[in-house]
C-alpha cells in the first residue's frame, strides 16, 4: 500500500511539472481581493485593491498526496473492515463453520469391526450415563457355538439330540444347488453361510450354532472374530472321537468321504484352546461301555471352563 501511494505521488508530481511547462503558466497566480476595508481608508474609487499571493498549483498538488499518503493505511484498514462485515452479513451467524467432532470410540467390551459398522450410534451418550452404558456393554449379547470334529464324529446327531437346528454347509448346498453333494462352489457356500450367521447376529439372536468341521485354528479364526465384532461370545463343542471310529462310521454312510481325504483331515485336526478366543469349550467323548452292556457307544459331554488350567485334549471326565 505504501509503494502504491508513493507511485501515485510521483505520477501527480510529474503531471504538475508538465502543466507548469505550458506557455502562459510561468507568471504568478492571479491575485484575489481582500475584504473588508478598514475604517478611515481612502475612497474606494481612488484606492487600488490589495491582493494576497496564492500558492502555486504544483505546490498544492504536491501537498495533497502527502496528506493522502499519511491516511492510506487507515483507509485500507477501514476498507478491509467493511469488506469483512459485508461478508459476515452475507453468511449470517447461523452459517459459521462448526468445529469437527472427534470420532467416538466403542466402549470396552462393545462391538467392533462389522458389528460396530452395523450398530453405529446416532446420539452421543451423556457423560453421567457412560459408566452404566459401559457396564451393560460388557455383558455379551449371546453366543456363537462352533462344532469341531471329523466327518462321522457325531456332530449332526448331537445337534438333533439337543433339538438344535444349526447353520451348516449342507443346508446351504441344499438351498442353493438342491444337492447336498455339490462340492464345486465351496467359496460361494461358505460366504453364504457367513452372511446367514451375520444376519442372525444383526437380529440379536442369543444362540447361534454352526455345524462344520472347523478343524484348524485358521478355519475358526474368522468365525471367532465375527462373533466378537458383534459383542457375542465364541464357544466350541469339540467332538473328541478317535479317527478309526469316524472312518468306520464314514464307510457305513451312503454319502461318504474318501479314505485319503479322511486321513488328511485327521492330520489337520487341532483341538480348540482358550487362547483362540473361546470363552467355553465343551468336549464330547464316547461313553465307555461295560463288558456285558449291549448297544452302540453313546456320546457324553463335559464342559471345560477357562480356569481349569488344562487343555481340553488332556482333561479327564468321569461318567
Amino acid at each position: 500500500m505504501r509503494r502504491w501511494s508513493r507511485d501515485r505521488n510521483k505520477r501527480r508530481k510529474q503531471q504538475g511539472e508538465k502543466q507548469s511547462d505550458k506557455p502562459g503558466q510561468d507568471g504568478p497566480a492571479p491575485l484575489q481581493p481582500r475584504f473588508p476595508e478598514p475604517a478611515g481608508a481612502e475612497p474606494a474609487e481612488d484606492r487600488q485593491p490589495e491582493f494576497e499571493a496564492q500558492p502555486d498549483e504544483s505546490e498544492m498538488q504536491e501537498a495533497q498526496p502527502v496528506a493522502e499518503a499519511g491516511g492510506g493505511e487507515d483507509s485500507q484498514q477501514q476498507q478491509l473492515r467493511r469488506d469483512r462485515n459485508r461478508r459476515r452479513g452475507r453468511r449470517g451467524r447461523g452459517n459459521r463453520p462448526q468445529p469437527a467432532q472427534a470420532p467416538t470410540l466403542p466402549a470396552p467390551g462393545g462391538p467392533t469391526g462389522e458389528g460396530a459398522e452395523a450398530e453405529a450410534p446416532t446420539e452421543t451418550a451423556e457423560p453421567a450415563a457412560q459408566p452404566a452404558a459401559s457396564a451393560r456393554s460388557k455383558q455379551p449379547k449371546g453366543a456363537v457355538v462352533l462344532s469341531i470334529g471329523l466327518p462321522g464324529s457325531g456332530k449332526s446327531t448331537w445337534f438333533k439330540r439337543h433339538n438344535i437346528l444349526p447353520l451348516s454347509s449342507d443346508m446351504v448346498r441344499i438351498l442353493l444347488f438342491d444337492d447336498v453333494t455339490e462340492q464345486r462352489y465351496q467359496d460361494l457356500v461358505f460366504s453364504t453361510l457367513r452372511s446367514m450367521l451375520r444376519a442372525r447376529l444383526l437380529a440379536r439372536r442369543p444362540s447361534n450354532y454352526l455345524d462344520a468341521t472347523n478343524l484348524s485354528p485358521h478355519e475358526r479364526r474368522s468365525w471367532i472374530k465375527l462373533a466378537h465384532d458383534f459383542g457375542y461370545e465364541a464357544q466350541a463343542v469339540f467332538f473328541d472321537v478317535p479317527p478309526e471310529v469316524c472312518m468306520e462310521r464314514n464307510h457305513r454312510r451312503e454319502r461318504n468321504v474318501p479314505e485319503d481325504v479322511m486321513q488328511r483331515m485327521a492330520a489337520k485336526l487341532r483341538p480348540p484352546k482358550f487362547e483362540e478366543g473361546f470363552s467355553k469349550i465343551t468336549v464330547v467323548r464316547l461313553k465307555k461301555k461295560d463288558a456285558g452292556e449291549p448297544g452302540p457307544e453313546a456320546p457324553q459331554a463335559v464342559d471345560i471352563e477357562p480356569d481349569s488350567g488344562e487343555p481340553p485334549d488332556l482333561q479327564d471326565a468321569e461318567y
